[in-house]
């Protein structure tokens, strides 16, 4: 229970430290405060609606997964405290990376909200950061760690587009028997 205990507080830090500077107050200070900019019109509303719905969702898969990590993980997606278990379930069977792509999710939707360039150039710049870290450090970390656990996983789910179905372990091992 106490390792429980650990990763829920480790995970809720870490929540508020990562996703919640990179997609919450560095775009507030891009943006110069939550102002909308765009006229009020059909065309802006829906924008802006659109945005919202977005936002709504990212920060839905966020919580959704991070929750996931503490449960299914038994640690934390921060480095430091890191998994027992790889992490294969939930939104984790569609893509391998959820949480950076509602990461830059949420920063889209502000963008939408706030009819901002800025902010737009800005998630192309966390995703190439976020693409770089996975490519470099976090994938060979991972599969160092969980082997061939990890390379079955890689192979049957992308790193950044969702797969139509989830993945499931279980027949990706017996396909691969066959």
């Amino acid at each position: 229970m106490r390792k429980l205990t650990t990763a829920a507080v480790g995970s809720a830090v870490f929540f508020v430290v990562a996703p919640g500077i990179v997609a919450g107050l560095v775009p507030w200070t891009i943006n110069g405060g939550w102002d909308v900019r765009w006229p009020l019109s059909a065309f802006g509303v829906a924008i802006v609606a659109l945005g919202g719905g977005l936002l709504a969702m990212a920060v839905v898969v966020l919580i959704r997964n991070f929750v996931r990590f503490v449960v299914e993980g038994r640690g934390t997606p921060s480095p430091v405290l890191q998994t027992e278990r790889l992490v294969v379930g939930g939104d984790y069977r569609f893509v391998r990376n959820p949480m950076y792509l509602a990461v830059i999710a949420a920063i889209l939707g502000q963008a939408m909200i706030f009819g901002s360039l800025d902010l737009l150039l800005y998630a192309l710049a966390v995703w190439a950061i976020m693409a770089t870290f996975v490519r470099w450090y976090e994938e060979p970390l991972l599969q160092s760690r969980y082997g061939e656990e990890y390379d079955r996983y890689r192979r049957g789910v992308r790193a950044w587009v969702p797969r139509l179905h989830p993945w499931r372990a279980e027949m990706d091992h017996i396909n691969n028997a066959s």
